[in-house]
C-alpha cells in the first residue's frame, strides 16, 4: 500500500481547463494561522462503472461522464488545499457494460485488477463505501474486485453473523477506519489528527439483491447503525468523524428501515461531516430549498457539512473544514461546501467540458475499454424501426412495450403449470433512460440496424432480475396511483396568455413511472397525486387512475393479477403498494437483459406502431410542456394520439414539446 502518513497524493494531469490560470488556495489555507488547519474532504458517488469518456450503449466519446475527466478536478482540488482526503461513497461496480464484462472475465479466472479498483488506486482514494449495487454480481465479485484496492472501504450496516441484541454483530466488512494522518496547520507545522469514516447503505441491499445475498448477508437499520459505531470511533480517538452513507437527503423524521436518513443522522451528537449518494442528485442545490433544517445554499444539514456530488463521475464534491487544535484535540471551526461540475452548457444546451480527461486514469483502464468495445459490439439481432425512449412518459414506446412483452412471456411460461396460471399476466416495465437529472443526452436511441449486446445495455442498463407478484385489482389500482406521481398537478386553463405548466414531476425520477401492460387506463392530472415522488403517501383520498380495464371490462377490487416486474420493484423498490417483498409467487434465476436478448434472437423486434393503452384524460385544452431529447422533433409524427402544438430547444439542452391536455 502507498504511504499515506501526509494528506497529499499527486497525478499527473493535463491542464484543467483551457486559459486556466494558477491555481489560487482556498482561504481556509491561506487564512489558518497556528493550530488551525485546513483540511478539505473531496468525495466522488454513484460512479456505476463509468471511467473512460465513453458511452458504449451509444458507442461513442463523451464529455458527460467519466472518473478520467473528475480526476482533473481532483488534482486541482488537491493543489488548492495543504491538507486533502478523496473518498467515494459507494455503487461503483455497476452500470456500463464495462462492468458486464469484467464481470464474465472474473468467472473465467480474470487475475488482473476491476477497472474501477486500479483507477480509484491512481487517483490515491483515502477510504469508500459500499452502495447498494455493488451486490448486483455476487458477494463473491465484490470481494474479489475490492480485494486489490489500496484504500479501506468499509460498511458498517451490512451483517455476516447478527447478534441477536445488535450489540456483538460480525460485520461482513469493517465498519470503519480511522486514519492516523499528520496535518499541517496555518504556521507550517505539522500535528497528528485522527479521521474517522463510517461507512452506511440502505438496508433494502437484502431485498433487492436477494438472490446474492441470502443466506449470507443481512443488514441493520442505519441510524441504530450509526448510534452504535460514532461513539465507540470517538472513544478509539477519532479527532473529526465523517459519514459515508450511500444515502439520501429525504425525510425529517427518522423510522425503522429509513432508506434515504442522511437528516436525522446529521442530527447525531460527534458527526462532524457527511458525504451523502444515492438519489443521483447534488448538494448544495436550490432543489432541497423548501428542505426543513437543511441549508441547500450552503450545503449544511442540521449544521453539519454535507455533499451529494451527483452521479457517474458528472461533479466533485468538497467539503472544507476549518480545524482548530486545542491540546491535543481537533474541532471543526469553521466549514464549506461545493460541487463542481465536469462540463457546462452553453445557450443553446450544447455540453462544452471544463477539464480535460487524465492520461492515467485513460491508461489504467485503456485494456479493459478495448475489451468492453468488442463484447458490447457483438450482434444479437436487428431492427427494421428505430427504438428510443423520447416518449416513454408519452405512452409511445416500442422499447418498454419490448422488455413487457419478452418478461411476460418468460413468466407465463414459468407458471403454466401452477396455481397461478389461471390468472391473468400484466407486465411492468419504467423507462431506463429518460433524460432527467442525467441531462439531455439521457435516452436510448437506436437506429434501423444491427441489434448488439451494447444495445441491450441501453435497452435495459439494470442488473435486475425477473419476478412476479400476485395483486388484487385494488393494489393494482394503488400501483397506478404511485406510478402517476411522475407528473404534476395541472390546473385547467385555457388561457391563450397564461403560462404553459410543466408536465413533468421533477421529483420523482422515471424510473419509478411503470406502464403495466395487459390493461388500460387513463390518468387524470387534474387531481393531486396521492404519493409523493419517493412512494410516501401524501394525500390518502386522492384518486388520479380512471377507467381502469382488463380486455375491455372494468377492473374491481377484488379481481387478481399476476404482475411481471423486476426484482428491485417486486422486492420493494421505490415503494409501490403490492410490491414489497411479500406478494412474490416467482423468483426467476435469470435477468432481464438476458431474457430479453433471447426475445430478440428468437422473435425479433415488432415494426407495428405501439398503441398506447394509457392516456391523459382531457383537461379542456390545458397547455403544458414536457422535456425530451432534442433529437425527438425527427420523431413527433409518433403523438398522433396527442394533440402536439409545439416544439423547441431550450437552455438547458433539452426539447420540449407543447402539449394540449
Amino acid at each position: 500500500m502507498s504511504d499515506k502518513s501526509h494528506f497529499q497524493i499527486r497525478i499527473l494531469a493535463r491542464r484543467v481547463s483551457a486559459g486556466q490560470s494558477v491555481t489560487q488556495p482556498h482561504t481556509f489555507s491561506t487564512d489558518s494561522r497556528a493550530d488551525h488547519a485546513h483540511l478539505r474532504i473531496m468525495s466522488t458517488t454513484d460512479l456505476h462503472m463509468q471511467i473512460y469518456p465513453y458511452d458504449y450503449c451509444g458507442d461513442h466519446a463523451t464529455d458527460a461522464t467519466g472518473l478520467a475527466r473528475t480526476a482533473a478536478l481532483i488534482a486541482k482540488g488537491r493543489a488548492e488545499a495543504r491538507n486533502t482526503l478523496l473518498v467515494d461513497n459507494g455503487d461503483f461496480l455497476q452500470g456500463t457494460p464495462m462492468a458486464d464484462f469484467v464481470a464474465a472475465d472474473h468467472a473465467k479466472g480474470r487475475d488482473t485488477p476491476h477497472p474501477m479498483i486500479a483507477a480509484m488506486n491512481v487517483l490515491g482514494y483515502d477510504a469508500g463505501t459500499l452502495g447498494n449495487h455493488e451486490f448486483n454480481f455476487g458477494l463473491d465479485h465484490l470481494k474479489w474486485a475490492i480485494s486489490r484496492a489500496d484504500h479501506p472501504i468499509v460498511s458498517a450496516n451490512l451483517i455476516e453473523i447478527p447478534d441477536e441484541t445488535s450489540t456483538q454483530d460480525t460485520t461482513v466488512f469493517d465498519p470503519y477506519v480511522i486514519l492516523d494522518r499528520e496535518i499541517i496547520d496555518g504556521a507550517g507545522k505539522s500535528h497528528p489528527i485522527k479521521v474517522g469514516f463510517l461507512g452506511l447503505l440502505p438496508p433494502q441491499v437484502t431485498m433487492w439483491d436477494r438472490s446474492h445475498l441470502a443466506g449470507k448477508a443481512s443488514t441493520r437499520d442505519i441510524m441504530q447503525t450509526a448510534r452504535k459505531f460514532v461513539p465507540q470511533m470517538k472513544q478509539h480517538g477519532a479527532d473529526i468523524i465523517v459519514l459515508l452513507c450511500h444515502t439520501g437527503i429525504a425525510g425529517e423524521d427518522e423510522y425503522e428501515g429509513m432508506e434515504n436518513a442522511a437528516i436525522p443522522l446529521a442530527a447525531l451528537e460527534d458527526v462532524d461531516a457527511l458525504v451523502t449518494g444515492h438519489l443521483h442528485l447534488l448538494f448544495p442545490s436550490p432543489q432541497f430549498a423548501q428542505t426543513p433544517v437543511v441549508d441547500s445554499e450552503n450545503g449544511f444539514i442540521h449544521g453539519k457539512p454535507a455533499v451529494m456530488a451527483g452521479s457517474c463521475g458528472s461533479h466533485l464534491g468538497l467539503i472544507d473544514l476549518m480545524l482548530e487544535r486545542t491540546g491535543d484535540t481537533w474541532a471543526v471551526r469553521k466549514a464549506n461546501v461545493e460541487v463542481r461540475p465536469i462540463l457546462e452548457r452553453n445557450p443553446s444546451g450544447c455540453a462544452r467540458p471544463l477539464v480535460e480527461s487524465v492520461d492515467a486514469i485513460i491508461a489504467a483502464v485503456e485494456h479493459d475499454h478495448l475489451g468492453t468495445l468488442d463484447f458490447a459490439r457483438r450482434p444479437i439481432g436487428q431492427t427494421d424501426v428505430p427504438l428510443h425512449s423520447y416518449f416513454s412518459l408519452l405512452g409511445t414506446d416500442r422499447s418498454m412495450k419490448l422488455i413487457a412483452d419478452a418478461q411476460r412471456d418468460y413468466v407465463a411460461d414459468a407458471i403454466a403449470h401452477s396455481e397461478h396460471a389461471h390468472l391473468p399476466i400484466l407486465s411492468a416495465v419504467s423507462p431506463s433512460k429518460a433524460g432527467g437529472r442525467a441531462g439531455p443526452e439521457n435516452y436510448t436511441a437506436m437506429p434501423v440496424g444491427i441489434l448488439a449486446i451494447k444495445n441491450i445495455s441501453d435497452l435495459y442498463p439494470f442488473h435486475d432480475r425477473v419476478c412476479a407478484v400476485r395483486v388484487s385489482g385494488a393494489q393494482l389500482r394503488a400501483w397506478l396511483e404511485r406510478t402517476s406521481a411522475a407528473f404534476n398537478q395541472i390546473a385547467p386553463n385555457t388561457d391563450s396568455t397564461a403560462c404553459d405548466q410543466t408536465l413533468r414531476n421533477p421529483h420523482a425520477p422515471a424510473y419509478f413511472f411503470d406502464v403495466i401492460f395487459g390493461i388500460d387506463y387513463q390518468i387524470d392530472l387534474s387531481h393531486p397525486a396521492r404519493f409523493d415522488g419517493s412512494g410516501n403517501e401524501v394525500n390518502p383520498t386522492a384518486t388520479r387512475i380512471r377507467n381502469l380495464s382488463y380486455n375491455g371490462a372494468p377492473v374491481s377490487d377484488d379481481m387478481e393479477f399476476v404482475v411481471v416486474a423486476s426484482d428491485y420493484r417486486a422486492n420493494g423498490g421505490g415503494h409501490f403498494p403490492g410490491a414489497d417483498g411479500s406478494t412474490v409467487i416467482f423468483d426467476g434465476p435469470e435477468l432481464i437483459g438476458d431474457i430479453l436478448a433471447r426475445h430478440i434472437r428468437t422473435r425479433g423486434v415488432p415494426t407495428t406502431q405501439t398503441t398506447p393503452n394509457w392516456s391523459f384524460c382531457p383537461i379542456g385544452g390545458t397547455p403544458v410542456l414536457f422535456e425530451t431529447s432534442p433529437k425527438a422533433k425527427h420523431h413527433l409524427d409518433e403523438l398522433s394520439h396527442l394533440n402536439v402544438t409545439g416544439f423547441a430547444v431550450g437552455a438547458s439542452g433539452f426539447g420540449q414539446i407543447r402539449l394540449l391536455l
